[in-house]
């Protein structure tokens, strides 16, 4: 019978070789399966050639095995968008900005690899910017909005872990990316009133600013701040008590310095940096203590204190003709109205407003006592000035008013501050007649009191927190004087759009 088949032991290693063998002359089925391993086949031994598919086809294009090829990432690009639009990953947004900017948002969640990319749709995005709301996640590592302001921008998002968040892998035209920012700070009583945020210190403290915005980004707040900053009120004088009483001066309001209303009432007008603002508030001078029989002068309020800008104290009230070094101040302490008995005159010693000098001025002087014997043998204290107006002088039966303070709406509602305390009235011993107290003016201020038995306690001191002035102790009286109020400090400025 024909050999059909020889055994494997008939040929020499490497004795048949691909040569040797015709194409097609041993079938598929003659070769068991797994017979012929990768160790029995020589490198290169199967070329491409010799497979049946030796390319592969990627998006219509054939690449042939062992070759390269780019692929292009594949996004759903969605049709012109023309107002503001929150995103789905795995999209392309065209943006049409022509008519006003326009804010792309990130999709509120987000997993490693997503994508989406935006295109400047009409070449528009330098007169009105695209803004990219981050969304509660980082861009490129930072907690902030990115703006893209150049003609013909693409930009290519890949959101890689919330650390990083989204990152800008492919870029174009792009030029500066400008990170939205806002003012950011704490201390003090924060309130916000629309978009800002006002820190109120009644006490002393620390403005501590952690990032202050970037206007003219848009979008972005400014570097700057509005500050109202109030001193302490001067304490109300003690009239003479001997003999015949004399009258006492209102202590003057504490300095008034303000940058509110700013022009619009948004850009500030006083620049921070990132750092800590130390924050002193001024309490209220004391009024004058029970003592000599002579007339004591109240004491000048304390400073205020934010940065650069120092408000003066209220000058203190004065307690007779004699000198008064508590007088000067923010406003002026009001002057004292001698017991002597003679022709009506002038008294001495009022304060001067506005010391020191600081423009715009921080408030007013205090009024001149009233000298003399006048029917019904009263003598007038003047009144503290105010940050408004300056004290009054008394008419010949009641002390001086004090001046009036100012409202200011930086908390976001109408507030007055800085008034002056209203003068106290004397009387001869041998009259039961006072004549009446000097009114306190608008703005914390207290009333002066009359000069008799029946004046006691009806003096009383500026209100806390608006630096107004304390009111004089008529003559007759022993005293104390009512103290001044003490100050405030408040900073407001934009913290959103």
């Amino acid at each position: 019978m024909a050999i059909t088949k020889l055994p494997r032991g008939g040929f020499a290693d490497s004795a048949v070789t691909s040569a040797k063998v015709a194409d097609t002359a041993i079938g598929t089925d003659e070769i068991p399966d797994s017979e012929i391993t990768s160790a029995k086949l020589a490198d290169d031994a199967v070329t491409n050639a010799k497979l049946s598919n030796s390319a592969i086809t990627i998006r219509g294009t054939s690449v042939s095995l062992g070759g390269s090829h780019t692929v292009n990432i594949d996004l759903d690009w969605q049709t012109v968008k023309t107002g503001d639009t929150t995103m789905v990953a795995g999209q392309g947004y065209f943006v049409n900005t022509t008519s006003s900017a326009i804010t792309m948002t990130l999709p509120s969640s987000a997993s490693r690899g997503d994508t989406i990319a935006v295109k400047d749709y009409a070449g528009t995005f330098g007169s009105n910017n695209c803004t990219i709301g981050r969304n509660g996640h980082n861009i490129q590592g930072s907690a902030n909005n990115v703006v893209f302001s150049t003609n013909r921008a693409s930009i290519f998002l890949v959101y890689a872990d919330s650390t990083k968040g989204w990152l800008i892998s492919i870029e174009s035209n792009v030029g500066d990316k400008q990170a939205v920012l806002h003012t950011e700070a704490t201390g003090g009583t924060v309130t916000t009133s629309g978009d800002f945020k006002i820190h109120t210190f009644t006490g002393d403290g620390n403005f501590v600013v952690s990032q202050v915005g970037n206007a003219p980004v848009p979008g972005a707040g400014p570097a700057n701040v509005d500050y109202l900053v109030v001193a302490g009120g001067g304490g109300g004088g003690k009239g003479e008590n001997c003999g015949a009483g004399g009258g006492s001066g209102g202590g003057g309001a504490g300095g008034h310095r303000t940058t509110f209303p700013s022009p619009g009432c948004n850009a500030g007008a006083f620049p921070i940096s990132a750092q800590t603002y130390p924050i002193t508030v001024g309490g209220g001078g004391a009024g004058a203590s029970p003592g000599p029989a002579c007339g004591q002068p109240g004491s000048r309020g304390s400073n205020s204190v934010f940065s650069t800008i120092t408000s003066t104290g209220g000058g203190g009230g004065s307690g007779d003709e004699n000198a008064n070094p508590n007088g000067p101040g923010g406003s002026g302490g009001g002057g004292g109205g001698d017991a002597a008995v003679r022709a009506p005159t002038p008294g001495g010693n009022q304060g001067s407003g506005n010391t020191p000098p600081v423009s715009p001025s921080q408030g007013n002087n205090g009024a001149s006592g009233t000298n003399g014997q006048i029917s019904p043998n009263t003598r007038a204290g003047g009144g503290g000035g105010g940050i408004g107006t300056a004290g009054s002088v008394g008419p010949a039966t009641a002390g001086g008013a004090g001046g009036n303070g100012t409202a200011n709406s930086i908390t976001g509602s109408p507030v007055t501050r800085a008034g002056g305390g209203g003068g106290g009235n004397g009387k001869q011993a041998t009259s039961t007649s006072s004549g009446g107290p000097g009114g306190g003016g608008t703005g914390g201020a207290s009333r002066g009191s009359p000069g008799n038995a029946d004046g006691v306690g009806s003096a009383t001191a500026g209100s806390a927190n608006t630096g107004g002035g304390g009111g004089g102790l008529g003559g007759g009286l022993n005293g104390p004087a009512p103290a001044g109020g003490s100050g405030v400090v408040i900073i407001r400025y934009k913290y959103q759009n």
